[in-house]
């Protein structure tokens, strides 16, 4: 009964200790996007073409949830702001490709997150390689979860 008890409250712990990183990693980006001179949303989709490569707005919508009226807005924000490009899909002259400028970006947050990774490293560096793997392992199966979370928030109402 004891190690039940204990595991009951050591799994509440992890719960808590996630909730409380959402919000404060929320906060981060915030702060990040507010450096660079974004919205936290339009910062979010940046990463977001930064880590997809080239998409069309329509797969923007589709990955953020936004509209395609408000991921117009992003687009033309983040292109004033000279961290993407429109071009046309060679294939398909109608659609438009978001290229996001890897060199504007990069100048603009690389300084902030070298300056988080110069703390965060050697933070990682104090776990042996298996804890490493089962933070990593960890890590993962949120991320897969968030993503079904999100799509069951999304379609939940749906007819």
């Amino acid at each position: 009964m004891e190690e039940s008890s204990e595991r009951t409250k050591l799994i509440e712990a992890v719960n808590e200790a996630t909730r409380q990183q959402s919000t404060w990693t929320v906060m981060f980006h915030a702060a990040v996007a507010n450096e660079i001179g974004l919205n936290i949303t339009d910062h979010k989709c940046l990463d977001i073409l930064l880590h997809q490569g080239p998409i069309t707005a329509g797969k923007l919508a589709e990955l953020t949830g936004l509209t395609t009226g408000a991921v117009t807005g992003v687009i033309d924000r983040l292109e004033n702001a000279g961290y993407l490009r429109r071009e046309r899909d060679p294939n398909d002259r109608r659609r438009v490709i978001l290229q996001p400028l890897l060199d504007k970006a990069g100048e603009a947050m690389g300084p902030v997150f070298e300056h988080f990774q110069e703390r965060f490293i050697p933070t990682l560096e104090r776990y042996d390689d298996e804890t490493l793997r089962r933070v990593l392992e960890f890590v993962g199966e949120s991320i897969r979860f968030m993503q079904a979370e999100i799509q069951w928030l999304r379609n939940k109402n749906k007819p």
